[in-house]
């Protein structure tokens, strides 16, 4: 501003602008309300600011609850496994439909035994011959009925010899292991490692091998009639358990019939009774004593 009072244009550059001085202070409240009504309305932006800044980008209110939802689910999830029974059930919950199923079970898995692999195939009767056990011939049929195991040479079937074995036993079948002729020891061996152990026999005849001739171990189910079913080269795996008690249902079949032979014997004391006729010869030469005595 010039300083000789005249309005021209400042030195900085500023526009003219003509300053009125009020004689009386009073005249400017109007100004001062407004003035204080801008400090008012810029406290209160202040204040919303500070109210909404955890809700802004930048705010911490997210993070929390982000973390207060994640422990809730470890909460969750930690109750559940320690507080669930073996079963998946909750302490103190009842089931009343799986012991209902479980009381069940025996009637319907009875039947659902797993069935025998491999089926023995029929074959043709047991060839009329001996075989060799110890030191006696023995005859085939005398064995019967019975499980006879061909054991072929360089057979490695110790472990299928010991499944056989106790399969026999369980069912109350007898087991006879089969070597081919000359080849008995490797035949005891492989019996020494079964349970009992089974004889052993020897085909010194040769029948046997030749009527069912083994590609590994082969179980002839000798039926007392003479009938064969054989099971030939069994896998590790193999089960013969109904085929076998079938077998064992026979002989306790075939021993019934025994008592029945004394039976047939009882008609025999009728044969004195026929014996009585020779008193009437005797009888019938009374007359001619009578006649000599007159």
């Amino acid at each position: 501003m010039n300083l000789g009072g005249e309005p021209e244009r400042d030195d900085s550059g500023l526009p003219p602008v003509d300053i009125e001085i009020p004689d009386d202070a009073r005249e400017l409240d109007r100004d001062v309300q407004a003035y204080r009504r801008e400090l008012r309305a810029l406290r209160r932006q202040q204040r919303r600011r500070r109210l909404r800044g955890p809700l802004t980008r930048d705010g911490v209110v997210l993070p929390l609850l982000a973390s207060g939802l994640v422990l809730a689910l470890i909460a969750g999830t930690l109750l559940t496994v320690f507080t669930a029974g073996p079963g998946g059930d909750l302490p103190g919950a009842t089931r009343p439909s799986t012991s209902a199923g479980a009381s069940s079970r025996p009637a319907t898995n009875s039947p659902a035994s797993p069935a025998d692999s491999p089926m023995a195939a029929a074959a043709k009767n047991l060839p009329d011959k001996a075989v060799k056990i110890g030191a006696k011939q023995t005859p085939l049929l005398s064995l019967t009925p019975a499980v006879l195991a061909l054991v072929p040479v360089g057979c490695d079937c110790t472990t299928a010899v010991r499944r056989l074995v106790q399969q026999a036993v369980a069912a109350g079948v007898r087991l006879y292991l089969v070597s081919a002729k000359g080849h008995v020891a490797a035949v005891e061996q492989v019996a020494a490692l079964a349970p009992g152990p089974p004889p052993v026999a020897e085909d010194v005849t040769g029948a046997l091998y030749s009527a069912y001739p083994p590609t590994g171990l082969t179980a002839v189910l000798a039926r007392r009639n003479g009938s064969v079913t054989v099971a030939w080269s069994l896998p590790p795996g193999f089960r013969l358990a109904t085929q076998l008690s079938a077998l064992h249902a026979t002989q306790a079949g075939s021993s019934t019939p025994a008592p029945s032979v004394p039976a047939r014997a009882t008609p025999q004391p009728s044969a004195p009774a026929r014996a009585t006729p020779p008193p009437t010869a005797a009888a019938r030469t009374t007359p001619p004593a009578t006649a000599t005595s007159f």
